[in-house]
Formats: structure tokens, sequence, C-alpha cells
């Protein structure tokens, strides 16, 4: 089963495009954008990357066997609670294969879910960042990933 959800990610500017234009399509405003670009000005240049805010505050989560609301709350640093209220339950049982909202509690790095095919040094490539930071933010001594690991990308 492949998952993956970036909470931010990158588009890259194209003859035509605006700040303005690029806010409502991405359901955010002008000064967001600027914000998280750090852009003193409007004017963009075409191949310009920029980074997008996701306008929902949650990943989505497929429960795995043996997966409690507990162990999903202490693995995203959240609790039962708000995990329990983003998706409307009104009891702690949970089944395989459900897709729960998980609420996103640190914005200082991107929550990013290994699919088939990713390696670390693609992964860096992809955010603009180096494989020792990723791995650094992980606490991994290793280049092997897992499908479904949940990586800390740095933002």
């Amino acid at each position: 089963m492949e998952m993956f959800f970036i909470l931010k990610y990158y588009i890259k500017k194209v003859s035509g495009d605006t700040l303005y234009g690029i806010a409502r399509k991405f359901n955010t405003t002008v000064n967001d954008l600027k914000s998280l670009n750090n852009l003193t000005s409007d004017i963009l240049q075409i191949g310009q990357k920029l980074k997008i805010p996701n306008s929902n505050d949650y990943i989505k989560y497929i429960v795995q066997p043996g997966d409690t609301l507990y162990g999903i709350a202490l693995k995203y640093q959240t609790t039962v609670n708000e995990i329990k209220s983003l998706n409307n339950l009104s009891s702690n049982i949970i089944n395989i294969g459900q897709v729960l909202n998980i609420p996103v509690v640190n914005n200082s790095y991107y929550n990013y879910i290994v699919v088939k095919g990713d390696t670390l040094y693609g992964i860096a490539r992809k955010f603009n960042t180096s494989v020792d930071e990723i791995k650094s933010l992980n606490n991994l001594t290793r280049n092997i990933l897992q499908i479904g690991q949940v990586l800390k990308i740095p933002n």
C-alpha cells in the first residue's frame, strides 16, 4: 500500500504566473506565500521554486495492524482527543485500513511518508536539502528506508 503526504510542497513559476494567481489556485494568500518564501516583492522569475502552504493542518494516515489511537498520537506528537475530534470519533476503536486525519503540530519540518522507490538522496534533492540533514533530523544511522516510514524534512 503506497501512501504519502507532504505538508508543504514546491511549484516552479511558469510564464504568466503571479503571486495573486498562485495564491488563488492553492487557496492561500499572497502574504502567506511571501512570508513562507522570504519574498520582499511581488516579482517572480520563471523557473523560481516557491513553497506552497497546505490549506489543511493535518496529514492522512492509514491505520495499520497493531495501531492504537494512543500509539498514533505519540508517533505524531499529538493527543488521542485531538485525533478523535478531527475525525469525529466517539470511541477509541479504529479499524485496519481506516484513514485518519492527524493534526500537524510542528511547522519547522515537513512530514514525508516514504513511498516505493524513494531514496534519501532523491528525497533530499526534491526538498532542496542534504542526506545528512535528513539523517540528523530523523536520528538515522543508515541510508535504508522503509515504505510508509515517516521522515521529518527540514523546512
